[in-house]
């Protein structure tokens, strides 16, 4: 039985590149497939897999530009010939899924959400492109043409699986297709909880607007109390200026200071609405509770009263509030480890294995060949 595991590119280090690496030692000898590979923005775990590219890698700027080819991209995913595999594993947020397999290939794609800036995030993608108004209002003629392929590029799937319930939500209501949830994986062994516990709150991840750390730096500028703040993103000299003295900004940090960032901090605060939300897992793995937008993710992580808090209205005020009325000592470092524990990698290779195999069994019973 051979697989084949397909991503959509190798060019930054997040949540969606830690499932495939738990992907890749589900399945060693597995082969996996991206549109471009840049090592030097990639996770080091990578260097030495066996990783193929598209066309696009080899084109004038394709690794380090390649947003710019994306019109070339349903093409590119395309091109890869997968006809030696019995089966496909895709982990996907936008092409990955539109690969073409032979009838009796299975593919099994792990859905991190359907493709944001076609379909949920279409019009603050476009409002938000570093370009002239001309620009913005060509772009919608390109995604239009890209959204049908998208849509036929669903139907190609033989399995979905998606990573939380509100992406089996719009993976139904976009592609009108069912799927099975099964959490992504956090590594909880590298996590370990601190009996010393700072002065201060967290936030951290990817700084893009959509996350809503502007929103974190406004409730504190107002509550005047220490908050820190880690990583790097478009929005990082925005945040910055506006924030006052009392928040740091850490900027990219070493795994290791980021465990001992959590372990030491009051609680993680995630004002922002996600697909699932690993940080808020790793902050709970460290022991420590998490205030979270009740939206998203979250509501399938945070239980109020237990592991965190929840508010409702994703506005500083409401944040603010929130964390005025926090009292960290009602909360047990061991309950809230123990639940971060059901989300580790080791259960979720052993799901992903299981459903994998499981699926390929029927495939074969009911395909003709």
């Amino acid at each position: 039985m051979k697989v084949a595991l397909i991503h959509d590119h190798l060019a930054q280090d997040g949540g969606a590149e830690k499932v495939l690496m738990a992907f890749q030692e589900i399945f060693p000898d597995a082969p996996t497939y991206v549109l471009v590979y840049n090592s030097k923005q990639a996770n080091s775990n990578f260097a030495h897999k066996d990783i193929r590219t598209s066309f696009i890698q080899k084109l004038p700027g394709g690794v380090k530009h390649y947003k710019w080819f994306l019109r070339l991209m349903p093409a590119a995913t395309e091109s890869y010939d997968l006809s030696e595999y019995d089966i496909v594993l895709s982990s996907t947020s936008a092409f990955a899924k539109g690969i073409i397999t032979k009838p009796e290939t299975l593919h099994v794609c792990y859905c991190h959400t359907p493709t944001r800036f076609l379909w949920s995030d279409t019009h603050s993608y476009v409002q938000e492109l570093p370009y002239g108004s001309i620009f913005r209002k060509l772009v919608p003629l390109v995604l239009h043409k890209i959204r049908i392929w998208d849509r036929i590029a669903a139907d190609r799937v033989d399995r979905f699986v998606s990573n939380s319930k509100i992406v089996q939500h719009r993976i139904k209501k976009y592609y009108k297709r069912e799927s099975d949830v099964i959490h992504p994986p956090v590594d909880i062994r590298k996590f370990s909880v601190s009996s010393n516990i700072g002065n201060y709150y967290l936030m951290g991840g990817r700084l893009v607007s959509y996350k809503r750390f502007d929103m974190g730096v406004q409730a504190f500028n107002r509550l005047g109390i220490p908050l820190k703040i880690f990583g790097v993103g478009p929005e990082f000299a925005n945040l910055k200026k506006m924030a006052r003295p009392n928040i740091e900004f850490l900027g990219k940090v070493s795994e290791s200071e980021k465990r001992k960032l959590f372990s030491e901090a009051i609680a993680f605060i995630n004002p922002q609405e996600e697909d699932f939300g690993i940080v808020m897992i790793e902050s709970m793995a460290s022991g420590r509770p998490v205030i979270a937008f009740n939206k998203g993710g979250a509501r399938e992580i945070v239980v109020s009263g237990k592991t965190g808090e929840l508010f409702s209205d994703q506005t500083w005020e409401a944040l603010a509030d929130t964390i005025i009325h926090f009292k960290p000592e009602n909360y047990s470092a061991t309950e809230i480890r123990a639940h971060a524990e059901t989300f580790d990698t080791t259960a979720f290779k052993d799901k992903i294995k299981t459903y994998v195999l499981d699926a390929y069994k029927n495939f074969e019973n009911t395909n003709i060949k």
